[in-house]
């Protein structure tokens, strides 16, 4: 039987950076805030002096143990999903600070054509641009409500970079300045520059210098040490929210927090949201934690089986296409980080140096920047040169037709150890009527309950946009002056191989009840007290990567559940018409 506790004003669910956001902000508004973290509790001083590969990067120490809860996948409806069973086919974070504490650092803001991207391609090709079952939809904000989030986001994270050329406006430059400028970015800038687009350096949260973010946090110098993707920085040099927001809201008196409680429920009555049950993991004791506002800001995988286990909202429905819960799931993964490797017989470079976001971009070909008039996709990307930091078990890069062991693969592995150079496209993802989520029927977790289904089908956009960033791709590494170019190959169908942790949709924004499940604070338009925030809300994904967005969403949400928790109820938005903003 399920322990009841004391009501609060806000529980939280996840503690990455959506809800790490939401728990300081409504911390330092006062309000009482409780946290639930299905991982252990974690700081910077556990990652000092673990730069293990094999641990981290091979056996993917810091990510979500599937053995327990995973999800379910297949292609299409006819399908009979089977579960995702190993950490490498699908990772997702765990312990206190979740994904923030094991990503990259790569930050973008991303576009105004994002934002109202269905209106906007109409505007400018006509309906007929957008192919017969693609589900993209405005998101009931633009930019320019966006751009204050942003800047919030990046002055908590202390975000070092430079202004992109073709970036939307901004109301500040970057807290602090842009990392080293490496030889191969220097290369990748040069290049690029002499075919008429318009490099930048990458954004990072890999800060280049020490800095105080306006709650008074410190977060470090980068060492450049290689060790970010996948691993906690143990310079507290990477900005998350173990750096950040979680202890902002430790000082305010106003916060808890507890690890190792795992989710079960939403609960409601009445139309509105009650409290979360969730489990003890370590006794297996139950507990009902009431509160006047539930903040889910976990996984997008968890966003959506909360929902449809507690039976919130309507679930999407692929054959009548109606409904909500479920709907556009989207991400980048498996097709979207294909590009050129470049192998150089007279360039060396210090590649075991590194940072997550180290690295160099353009985007000339992101969002609308490029005519489609006759492109066979619509959208676009970025084009990244990323200098990671080779690791020594991952540093072996050889060109195609290199045997796999043996003279000649010792031979080439020595000596492009040092000469290796990778350029990918990160393409937009679309949405699509049957690329959607729900709960297996077959399949369960640790406590009998369904696992999520993830149905994921690629289509001729997919395809046509990596097809075209490859292409780019090459043509750079060309101008960089590569002897040997080995281009990736393009999947015919999605693999179920679900790397790189952007996941997005099911719990989607937009200004219609109809084809959206929350509004643009995050607000459920089924239940008012209940806001559900983080990459489930995207309803596409945009050429970039998302981190810099859900942390401006949470931003954004916080704002909403104060408004709603001091005026006592609120918020919620009448409908505008559907046709104008959906496809």
């Amino acid at each position: 039987m399920a322990i009841k506790l004391d009501k609060v004003d806000v529980v939280v669910v996840g503690t990455g950076w959506a809800g790490g956001i939401m728990a300081a902000e409504l911390a330092k508004a006062g309000k009482k805030v409780v946290a639930l973290e299905r991982g252990e509790r974690r700081e910077t001083a556990d990652y000092t002096g673990v730069k293990d590969e094999l641990r981290f990067t091979n056996r993917f120490d810091m990510m979500q143990n599937l053995s327990h809860e995973t999800i379910t996948s297949r292609n299409t409806l006819d399908e009979t999903a089977l579960p995702v069973r190993t950490r490498d086919e699908m990772m997702a974070g765990t312990d206190l600070g979740g994904g923030s504490v094991h990503w990259a650092g790569a930050t973008y803001r991303w576009l105004p054509y994002d934002f109202e991207i269905y209106s906007k391609t109409v505007e400018r090709y006509g309906k007929e641009k957008i192919p017969d079952g693609m589900t993209i939809q405005d998101w009931g904000i633009t930019y320019d409500e966006m751009e204050k989030y942003y800047d919030r986001w990046e002055k908590t994270s202390g975000i070092s970079g430079e202004p992109d050329p073709l970036g939307p406006d901004r109301s500040y430059d970057h807290p602090t300045p842009p990392l080293k400028e490496s030889p191969p970015i220097k290369l990748f800038k040069e290049a690029t520059t002499k075919l008429g687009y318009h490099p930048y350096q990458i954004a990072a949260a890999n800060l280049s210098e020490r800095y105080e973010n306006p709650d008074g946090e410190i977060i470090n110098q980068c060492q450049y040490c290689s060790f970010c993707t996948q691993y906690g920085c143990d310079f507290g040099a990477k900005s998350d929210s173990l750096v950040t927001v979680i202890p902002t809201a430790v000082k305010t008196g106003n916060f808890e927090l507890r690890n190792e409680t795992y989710a079960r429920r939403i609960l409601h009555k009445g139309g509105k949201a009650t409290g979360v049950l969730y489990v003890d993991t370590r006794t297996g004791q139950e507990y009902e934690q009431p509160a006047d506002v539930v903040a889910l800001g976990a996984f997008t995988f968890t966003n959506n089986r909360l929902l449809m286990l507690s039976e919130i909202g309507q679930p999407y429905d692929p054959k009548t296409q109606t409904g909500v819960i479920g709907r556009n799931f989207n991400g980048q993964f498996n097709i979207t980080f294909l590009g050129a490797k470049g192998f150089f017989k007279d360039k060396k470079f210090n590649l075991y140096m590194g940072a997550g976001a180290l690295g160099g971009t353009m985007s000339d070909f992101a969002g609308d920047n490029f005519d489609h008039s006759n492109m066979d996709f619509i959208n676009g990307g970025g084009l990244e040169l990323r200098q990671y930091g080779d690791g020594a078990i991952a540093s072996n890069h050889v060109p195609k037709g290199t045997p796999k062991w043996g003279k000649e693969f010792k031979k080439n592995s020595l000596f492009y150890a040092n000469r290796y150079l990778q350029i990918w496209y990160t393409p937009a993802v679309m949405s699509w009527w049957h690329n959607y989520l729900d709960l297996d029927p077959t399949y369960k977790d640790d406590f009998n309950d369904p696992l999520i289904r993830v149905t994921n089908k690629y289509t001729d956009q997919d395809r046509n946009i990596a097809k075209f960033g490859i292409e780019k791709c090459k043509e750079i590494m060309e101008e960089m002056g590569a002897d040997i170019i080995d281009l990736d190959e393009i999947p015919g169908e999605f693999d179920h191989i679900y790397q790189g942790g952007h996941y997005a949709g099911g719990v989607i924004m937009g200004d219609d009840p109809e084809t959206s499940a929350v509004n643009n604070y995050l607000q459920m338009w089924d239940m008012e007290n209940l806001f559900v925030v983080g990459g489930s809300a995207f309803p596409q994904f945009a050429g970039h990567h998302p981190t810099a967005t859900i942390g401006a969403l949470a931003y954004r949400a916080s704002e909403g559940m104060e408004m709603y928790l001091n005026n006592g109820g609120g918020l919620l938005a009448q409908a505008t018409t559907t046709e104008k903003r959906t496809g």
